[in-house]
Parts: structure tokens; C-alpha cells; sequence
């Protein structure tokens, strides 16, 4: 104690000598920051401030929880989801994904805002034009996490200017949704200027994405909860609103909104840029279809033609939770997490291979589900008997065939003296019991398919997809149905199930639209969409307001069969299958009308006057 008292006396005394004696010590600059005067003189110093304003995309779709556990898709292993039980409000927000989050995408627009007006007279040399190159990123990414905080809020204070502590005044209110697609328009135009004709480093922002976003944003405009005369017919909530213009249109031309939908996407696809097997007549065989999909998932063999925009990550310099997407999503007879899990709804919503619905109801269907169908299910789905990869040690024993195993079983001699099996990828596995599936499904979407890579302390490098180009083919659907053309609408639709394996659809009206609903989910899955396109569709109360349904797998020994380590065979058994509600307590989904629009933090409202509250809140 004595010692270290006088330590810092000596410390003190030190300290004050050498102020005494030099006062350009109060001058001295921190060795591990740099000022902002000298960011924006030297353009690598400005280039690495641009490179982290990147960072507002986080884990991307690759999160541990995917999005789509707050719709029918799937379910979360870890938690409740207060949206999912019309739990949230101001003071309880329930679960929000970091790439929508207030806080957040305010922080990196500021960013933005910071570097747009410090490029717009670089003091670096220019002569190449990046500082213009910069600036169009700039505008991109404001324009980007504008619209995630639009899609999810409804209208929000746009910021174009880096407020700093000298502002008068910083009660900002909220724009219009009007004002706020305009504003983001402007940015993302404005960024494809600046942007066209450079070659961009993979991950930078383009001129098709700045083109592309554009499309999604002006696609959800033209929509139904954007269209307050429609929304208003539809829901009480916004009907009642006091202040509609918050949440959409409250006047003018729709038709001319999905024209602006239309053409937006068109300038995209007139790119000739982008795009991946989306010229067949024909489907393509049902391996060749899986095998498309795959490539399509993770960016590889052809399929990175399709990406527009996407996050990559480099083993080992990034320690994202999109780069443990295996730990996080493999099954726990892996020693995977299971986060996130698929619901017997998304699985019963994957048609037959002739295109036909599955129906539970049909004997054929009832005893196999798995079996013959959308290519896309196989690429996407961890269901039980599928092939998958080799265990590791303390599990090869007990599986050396691979194979997903979710469900209970007889070992033994069928008819005689049977032992009960639970599937190593079960809550009961032998492996790992804490982390299993509560649904009777996985996640195989977006895993890289590396059969070696099952060690769950390895990272993968499968990028995280932020916009693709099939996004743009069926947002161009989507509008070209909006506007009466049915026929331009199915091929492009058709060109995507050709390139999955799946036939042609021939709807039209309402039943084309039916269709490619579930068209949209099945292919662009875990990607983010599904949250969105249920409440943009108003569809939310039939989609969102269920249970979540589970299957519950048993395999009987058939008489005569001896099985001494268990595999999937027919040969050897017969397997039935049970559709289950989720057990009480685990969740209780329903849909409430405010969940159109998330609540804004109660802080927030507290901290700025000006801002006015979603309804129903």
C-alpha cells in the first residue's frame, strides 16, 4: 500500500515536471487515433473511413437468428420472439436485427454525412476521381440504411447533414414515407452517376446495386401497405391512424408508382450485367436444379453472376457472426447450435416436382414427404434421412452413414426384442441435448457443402447476399402482374423455375399472384424477404397469426429386420410422420394489426419531441 502510494507521488511530482518544463506537451497527439483534418488530406486514410462505414451491414441474412424466425418460415431454438406474440412496444422492443436497429443505421448515415461533406472538396489529389468514386458509395450506403430503417418504421427523419454539438436544436421530426422514398431515390440516382464505369472491389457498392436498390425501394412503395386507401380497407389500425402520411400514400397515381417499380427494375435487367441460367425453355433436370440452387447459395461456380451486392468474409481476418454460420445453424449432432429452424409450414409449402401442391391429405405425399420435390427443398432444408456430412469422431460411430437423423427409432429385430434410438440431431441426442431442433428441421441453406468443414471452431467464407439479381427478375414480376401483364410476368417467373428444375406456371389474375408469393419465398429463403413481403402483401394475418407447426418422425423396425447401428432405410423400416403445434409455452404466434409498422423506441420519443409514435403503440 505504502509502495504504491508513493509510486504515485513520484508519478504525480513526475508528471508535473515535465509540464513545467515543456507546454507543447498539452499538444501532443494520441498515437492511436488520427484527426479528422488529416482523414480527409490524405485519400487512404479517407478511403479506410468510407471501407467502415460498410460496417452498418453487420452479419447481413447470415445472423445466428435468422429474420425469418419472426414470420412462418421459422422458428428461433433460443427464445421467444416478442414480435411473433404481439409483444412489443415502445418499452419492449423485442428482438431487432442489427442491420435495422435506430441506433445503429443512424450512426453509420452520420458516417455517410461526415464523408460526404468532407469529399465534396477533397484535399487530397483527385485527379484520378476517387473522391467521386467515394462520394457515390457514400450515397449508396445513406440510401441503404435509409430504406432498412423505412422498410421496418415506416417514414423517418432522413439526415443529410452530420449534426454536430453546435446544432441549435436536434428534435427532428419523422418525413413522410412520400418524402422518404423520394429522398432515397435521389441518393441511390445520384450514386449510380458517380459509380458507372468503375470497377469496384468485391463488396463495394456499384452502380447496378445503387440501380437495384432503387427497384426494391420503389417496388415496395407501389405496394399494398404503402397505398394508404388500400391499407386503410384492410386494417383498422392504419385506418385509424392520425397520421397516415407517416405510413405511405395518402393520394395520387399508384399506377404510375408500379410503372416506377417496373422500369426501375428493367434498367437493371438492360444492364446485361448480372444473371445466372435464367435463359432456359425448359426445366432442367431435378439434379441439375438442385445443383443450380447451390451455386445460387453460395456464390460459387457460375452462381456469383447473381450477386449484386453481397458481404464477404476471409477466413480468418473477420470474426462476424455471418462467418459462424455453420456453428450457429448446423444441427446439434454436429455440435451446431440450431438457432435457427425451419417450421413444418415452409416445408409444406415447397410443391411436388410436377409443380402441384403438397397435401398431407394425399396418401403418397403423407408417406414420404421428402421425396420428389422443388430441387430447392434439397438445397435448403436439413430434414431427417437427408445425406449430409460425415460426423465427427465422437459421432461416426454411432452415424457412419452421414446422415441428418430427427426422429426416434427401433434398433434391434424387428418383431422381437427392439432398443429405442434418438436421432443424434434430436433434443435427446447422445452427442449434444441442449441445442437440438424443436421443429424436426435444420438449416442447410448458405452452408458451404465442403464435406471436411464440420469442425464448428472453422469459419466459412459463403457470402452474405444483400441484393441479387433474381430479387430484380421478380420485383419486375411482381410489377408487370400489378399493371394487367400476366403474360410478361410468367416468363420470368418460369425462367426461374426452369433454372430450379420446376415446370412452367400458367395462372392468372389472383391465382398467378398466389403463386408467385410462395414462388418468392421458396427462392429467395432466409434472404430476408419474408418479414417484409407478408406485411407489404397485407397477408400478414393469415401468414404470421398460427402456430408453428413441428414433425415428429418415428421409424418401426419391420418385422424380421435386425439393425444394429441405425441408418435411414425403407428396406428396413417404416417411418411415419406426425404434424405437430409447437409445445405450449415455447410460443404463442399471433398477429395484432400494429405489427405492420415496429414501434420506435420509448428513448428515442423521450430524447426527440418532434418524433410521432407508430400506431398502436
Amino acid at each position: 500500500m505504502t509502495y504504491t502510494l508513493k509510486s504515485l507521488i513520484g508519478g504525480m511530482l513526475l508528471g508535473a515536471t515535465l509540464i513545467s518544463c515543456n507546454h507543447d506537451f498539452l499538444n501532443t497527439q494520441p498515437v492511436d487515433k488520427v484527426s479528422g483534418s488529416a482523414v480527409w488530406s490524405d485519400a487512404s486514410l479517407s478511403e479506410a473511413f468510407v471501407t467502415d462505414v460498410y460496417n452498418g451491414l453487420r452479419d447481413g441474412i447470415l445472423d445466428q437468428m435468422s429474420f425469418d424466425c419472426q414470420t412462418d418460415n421459422a422458428l428461433y431454438s433460443f427464445g421467444k420472439q416478442d414480435v411473433n406474440e404481439a409483444n412489443v412496444s415502445p418499452s419492449n422492443l423485442g428482438t431487432v436485427k442489427n442491420t435495422m436497429e435506430w441506433n445503429a443505421m443512424y450512426q453509420r448515415i452520420r458516417a455517410a454525412n461526415i464523408a460526404l461533406a468532407n469529399l465534396a472538396n477533397p484535399k487530397f489529389d483527385n485527379s484520378n476521381g476517387v473522391a467521386n468514386r467515394m462520394k457515390g458509395e457514400m450515397y449508396f450506403l445513406r440510401g441503404y440504411y435509409h430504406n432498412q430503417l423505412l422498410r421496418y418504421y415506416g417514414g423517418i427523419p432522413i439526415l443529410k447533414t452530420a449534426y454536430t454539438l453546435s446544432e441549435a436544436d436536434f428534435n427532428i421530426p419523422r418525413n413522410t414515407y412520400e418524402e422518404c422514398v423520394n429522398a432515397i431515390v435521389s441518393d441511390l440516382d445520384s450514386a449510380s452517376i458517380l459509380l458507372k464505369g468503375r470497377t469496384m472491389a468485391a463488396g463495394r457498392a456499384t452502380m447496378g446495386a445503387a440501380m437495384a436498390l432503387k427497384a426494391r425501394v420503389l417496388l415496395y412503395a407501389a405496394s399494398d401497405l404503402h397505398d394508404i386507401p388500400t391499407a386503410k380497407a384492410k386494417s383498422s389500425v392504419i385506418a385509424s391512424a392520425s397520421n397516415p402520411e407517416l405510413l405511405g400514400y395518402v393520394s395520387g397515381d399508384r399506377t404510375a408508382r408500379w410503372k416506377k417499380a417496373q422500369e426501375a427494375a428493367k434498367a437493371v435487367m438492360d444492364l446485361n450485367m448480372y444473371g445466372y441460367k435464367l435463359n432456359l425453355s425448359a426445366p432442367v433436370t431435378a439434379a441439375e436444379g438442385q445443383q443450380n440452387y447451390l451455386n445460387l447459395s453460395i456464390s460459387r461456380n457460375g452462381g456469383e453472376a447473381d450477386g449484386i451486392f453481397l458481404k464477404y468474409y476471409i477466413r480468418p481476418s473477420f470474426d462476424d457472426w455471418g462467418s459462424w454460420y455453420p456453428r450457429n445453424n448446423m444441427p446439434n449432432g454436429y455440435h451446431g447450435w440450431t438457432s435457427s429452424q425451419p417450421t413444418q409450414q415452409l416445408v409444406d409449402s415447397y410443391e411436388m416436382m410436377d409443380g402441384t401442391k403438397f397435401d398431407w391429405k394425399n396418401p403418397t405425399h403423407a408417406a414420404a414427404p421428402y421425396e420428389n420435390r422443388d430441387p430447392r427443398f434439397y438445397q435448403s432444408i436439413l430434414y431427417d434421412g437427408a445425406q449430409w456430412k460425415p460426423r465427427t469422431p465422437d459421432g461416426a460411430g454411432i452415424d457412419p452413414a452421414g446422415q441428418i437423423q430427427m426422429g426416434f427409432y427401433e434398433t434391434g429385430t424387428g418383431g422381437g426384442t427392439v432398443t429405442p434410438f434418438a436421432g443424434l440431431d434430436t433434443r435427446n441426442s447422445t452427442i449434444e441435448n441442449w441445442n437440438g431442433t424443436w421443429t424436426g428441421y435444420g438449416i442447410r441453406r448458405f452452408m458451404d457443402p465442403d464435406p471436411t468443414l464440420v469442425d464448428m471452431s472453422i469459419r466459412q467464407e459463403v457470402p452474405s447476399i444483400q441484393i441479387r439479381y433474381t430479387e430484380v427478375v421478380l420485383n419486375y414480376a411482381e410489377a408487370c402482374m400489378a399493371l394487367g401483364q400476366d403474360a410478361e410476368a410468367k416468363k420470368w417467373i418460369n425462367a426461374v423455375r426452369f433454372r430450379a428444375g420446376m415446370p412452367a406456371m400458367t395462372e392468372t389474375g389472383s391465382a398467378l399472384m398466389t403463386r408467385y408469393q410462395n414462388e418468392r419465398n421458396v427462392e429467395m429463403l432466409f434472404e430476408d424477404q419474408r418479414f417484409y413481403d407478408v406485411r407489404r402483401w397485407m397477408i400478414a394475418p393469415t401468414a404470421l397469426g398460427s402456430q408453428a407447426k413441428i414433425i415428429v418422425v418415428t421409424g418401426k423396425l419391420k418385422s424380421g429386420k435386425t439393425v444394429s447401428t441405425y441408418k435411414y432405410s425403407k428396406d428396413n423400416y417404416t417411418y411415419s410422420y406426425s404434424v405437430q403445434d409447437l409445445g405450449v409455452g415455447k410460443e404463442n404466434r399471433k398477429w395484432n394489426d400494429k405489427l405492420y409498422f415496429l414501434p420506435i423506441s420509448r428513448d428515442e420519443v423521450n430524447r426527440n419531441s418532434k418524433l410521432i409514435q407508430n400506431p398502436g403503440y
